[in-house]
């Protein structure tokens, strides 16, 4: 390929949108551009990498049994209202009616489709087990898209569905998935770690996520480093402190002004904020199943030294969405904004952490402004719906497992795996027979890599100060041939000859044959990021061939002509 006639521009300016180095890097050495919030058009730098990202995915794939196919972005809702995922996700989803007025919906994932063709084949143990994967564009309408490819709202995904007669089945197709997934990071240069996960709108047994971790990511990650537990923050677990134990007090109202805040209240009373109870309210929306959605008021309870995890608390709800309440909603409650209790409080949803049952006397709110109560005790002055783990997990916390000290590490998540039994099939009747002619559902897993967001943190962790290092198996180009023009050599010619000698190789290179300054050539080269620069000038002729500079070294020597085919392959 002629730079000349590559379809794209290299700026030296850094785009004002670009909030991180990959998004940065990939816009200025002209990669990427942006149509839309969110939505990106890959230039031909760019899918040249995706592809080989992709063929890496296939290879893999393949390597498990997996079998490709492709199912549609355009997707009937029946088939998600048959699950009831039309019903339960919210604006992210793109719905839209087709002229004839018939809903349908722009694939974020395919479980339900793979669910559809499964009752369409599947009927015998003997077709089990099998793996079937595509790698397809997504469409999520993402609220926040942000760092450019990170977070987009259209992107392509490579997901596979897995497809058993018994549980254990499931399991060695999920291992087999998670091994596969290291080693496609492990070909693209992309270190990641797997951590314990929401299963989300997904659903399901269990989940992974494989973080690369960078303190772009939005995703906060716990770490044991004394026996290796992991989890993403939204599920992770802690080993919640030792209480000692007090005779419950008498309940005593006390004037608290201005101590509308934890810390406020803490230090107005001279006590630490363990010995208050803090009080946080949601709205949350609950799918009533026939009487549909509706909006119910919870008031969560947590000790004051804690936060609540809302991912937590919306999966003990079973909640569609949850937001924070307004203070207009809480008054209505017969609550005060800064100073709420769930002593005497009525027609409200209770949810305490299970830490609050077993500490005694805590400072929680009187529903009056500028009071609280003091000795509040759980099971004496208030009961809750519900008593469940709800607090959020931070550095330094005890590990669940062993108890050392948790670390708090932020991630960028690149993959994804979840265990879903027979959460669709049995939604849409996909069943077989077994051995011995008995009905039985069909069990799934699903599987998923985000190849533009692969590209771009590989982007990320492969960068210096002027441009990007793609690692050799991802790189668009291995080479960038730099043609710089000579008085007494014929350098065009001898750039052709190379040319066509490493691309009848299957080496082929990126030709820089503008009529442009070495300074300005050297510099996008570095821009751009290719493995291998060769120089055909007349002073590396004069010298004895062309030179060699590797993208990520400082050094570079001269090699024969006759010999430039063998040292590209070394």
């Amino acid at each position: 390929m002629r730079f000349s006639h590559l379809f794209s521009q290299t700026l030296r300016e850094i785009p004002a949108e670009a909030e991180v180095s990959s998004h940065q890097l990939l816009v200025r050495a002209g990669f990427i551009q942006q149509l839309g919030a969110g939505i990106f058009s890959y230039l031909p730098l760019a899918q040249r990498s995706l592809v080989r990202i992709m063929a890496i995915m296939r290879e893999e794939m393949n390597a498990i049994g997996g079998q490709e196919l492709l199912m549609p972005v355009v997707q009937p809702a029946d088939v998600w209202k048959e699950t009831g995922r039309y019903f339960q996700i919210g604006s992210e989803m793109g719905r839209f009616k087709d002229k004839s007025d018939h809903d349908m919906v722009l694939a974020m994932t395919h479980e339900e489709v793979v669910a559809d063709l499964v009752r369409s084949i599947v009927r015998s143990y003997r077709q089990l087990p099998a793996l079937v994967y595509h790698l397809q564009t997504k469409w999520r309408d993402d609220p926040r898209p942000r760092a450019g490819l990170i977070r987009v709202r259209e992107f392509i995904m490579l997901d596979s569905y897995s497809l058993d007669a018994d549980w254990e089945g499931l399991d060695r197709q999920y291992q087999a998935h998670y091994e596969a997934y290291f080693r496609i990071f492990h070909r693209c240069g992309l270190s990641a770690v797997a951590v314990q996960s929401d299963t989300g709108m997904m659903g399901g047994k269990l989940a992974h996520e494989y973080m690369y971790l960078s303190p772009i990511g939005e995703d906060s990650l716990l770490f044991c480093d004394a026996c290796g537990y992991s989890a993403n923050r939204q599920v992770a677990a802690a080993r919640k402190p030792r209480v000692d134990p007090e005779e419950p007090k008498p309940l005593q109202k006390v004037a608290t002004p201005c101590a509308s805040s934890i810390d406020e209240l803490a230090a107005y009373l001279n006590i630490p904020s363990s010995r208050t109870a803090k009080a946080v309210f949601f709205t949350a929306q609950i799918d009533s199943g026939a009487d549909g959605l509706r909006d119910e008021l919870v008031f969560a309870v947590v000790r004051g030294d804690m936060e609540v995890n809302e991912t937590k608390l919306s999966n003990l709800l079973r909640a569609r969405e949850l937001r924070a309440a307004t203070d207009d909603e809480i008054r209505a409650a017969g609550a005060f904004p800064g100073y709420a209790s769930p002593v005497g409080l009525k027609g409200v949803r209770v949810v305490v952490d299970d830490l609050i049952t077993g500490s005694p006397n805590l400072v929680a709110g009187a529903n009056e402004a500028g009071y609280h109560l003091l000795n509040v005790n759980y099971g004496r002055d208030y009961i809750a719906a519900q008593v469940a783990d709800i607090t959020a997990v931070g550095q330094g916390d005890a590990c669940p497992q062993c108890g050392a000290a948790l670390r708090l590490e932020r991630g960028v998540e690149v993959g994804n795996i979840f265990k879903l039994g027979t959460r669709y099939t049995d939604a849409l009747k996909c069943t077989f027979l077994d051995e011995h002619g008995e009905s039985r559902p069909v069990i799934m897993g699903s599987y998923g890599i985000g190849v533009g967001r692969l590209l771009a943190c590989v982007a990320e962790e492969h960068h210096d100060e002027r441009g990007l290092t793609w690692p050799v198996s991802i790189a668009p180009y291995p080479l960038h041939l730099v043609v710089l023009p000579g008085k007494n050599v014929d350098t065009t010619a001898m750039a052709r000859d190379l040319e066509s000698e490493l691309t009848a190789a299957g080496l082929e290179p990126l030709v820089d044959d503008r009529e442009e300054s070495a300074g300005v050539k050297f510099n996008d080269a570095d821009l751009i990021g290719l493995p291998l620069r060769i120089t055909v000038s007349e002073r590396a002729f004069k010298q004895g061939g062309v030179e060699f500079k590797p993208r990520n070294s400082s050094e570079s020597w001269i090699v024969p002509l006759n010999d430039v085919l063998i040292q590209v392959r070394q």
